[in-house]
């Protein structure tokens, strides 16, 4: 080869790792792992928009939500992969991620999102049927707490594959053990909420890989110490 060529071959190489390369890269990962996002929790969103907003649907509400457990685990596999994969290849990581956790996902995303309808349901009795005020409170602090949980057991179950028991306990074990990453997955619920509150929940569903990776970037304290401490590897 020419020098002339191997210098023409060397600024494209240049080119492809500077800067502006990287950015492009980590946009491009980022759109195709919303977009299966999307894709994997369509039919759940679709049939949601034939129910009312009543506290009555809470359950058919929760049967719609159900595949936004798995697709939510693929992502945040996907995300954390994007530093590890050997090419661009954000398409293969998440149906990979979805594809290991699948069914981890649901046993704990299902459960939650059971005990978060009696929560609801408790709710809209407020202040019914004799049921007093402070119970309320009471409700929302434990969906609350409930949230946090499922934070921890999907961020867990996506890079881990441990019995659910024990996923159950490391999960609930981390609100105390690990409280700045608690207080940061509480603010960045309080974020989702607010921005669904305002908006709807298409817009912030076209935004939540976003959301998904500053999750994922609040838990890296957690899953380190998961990672060291219970599994042996470092």
């Amino acid at each position: 080869m020419s020098s002339a060529g191997g210098a023409r071959e060397g600024a494209r190489r240049e080119f492809g790792e500077g800067v502006l390369g990287r950015v492009t890269a980590v946009v491009y990962w980022y759109l195709i792992v919303e977009a299966l996002l999307v894709v994997a929790a369509l039919p759940g969103a679709v049939a949601s928009l034939f129910l009312e907003r009543t506290p009555g649907n809470a359950p058919l509400f929760a049967l719609c939500l159900v595949p936004v457990g798995p697709a939510v685990s693929a992502t945040l596999f996907a995300l954390r992969d994007r530093t590890r994969a050997e090419g661009l290849t954000p398409a293969s990581s998440f149906w990979q991620g979805y594809r290991l956790n699948w069914a981890d996902a649901l046993k704990v995303w299902v459960p939650g999102l059971v005990v978060g309808v009696v929560i609801l349901l408790g709710l809209a009795n407020v202040g019914a049927g004799g049921v007093p005020g402070w119970y309320a409170g009471a409700l929302v602090t434990i969906g609350a707490g409930l949230a946090l949980w499922l934070v921890n057991a999907l961020v867990i179950v996506s890079f881990f594959a441990f019995r659910t028991r024990d996923v159950v306990r490391l999960a609930a074990h981390f609100l105390g053990a690990r409280p700045l990453v608690t207080l940061g997955s509480l603010s960045l619920l309080v974020l989702a909420t607010g921005i669904v509150a305002l908006t709807t929940e298409a817009l912030f569903g076209l935004f939540a890989v976003v959301w998904l990776a500053l999750v994922l970037r609040n838990a890296r304290p957690l899953l380190a110490d998961v990672e060291n401490r219970f599994t042996g590897e470092s």
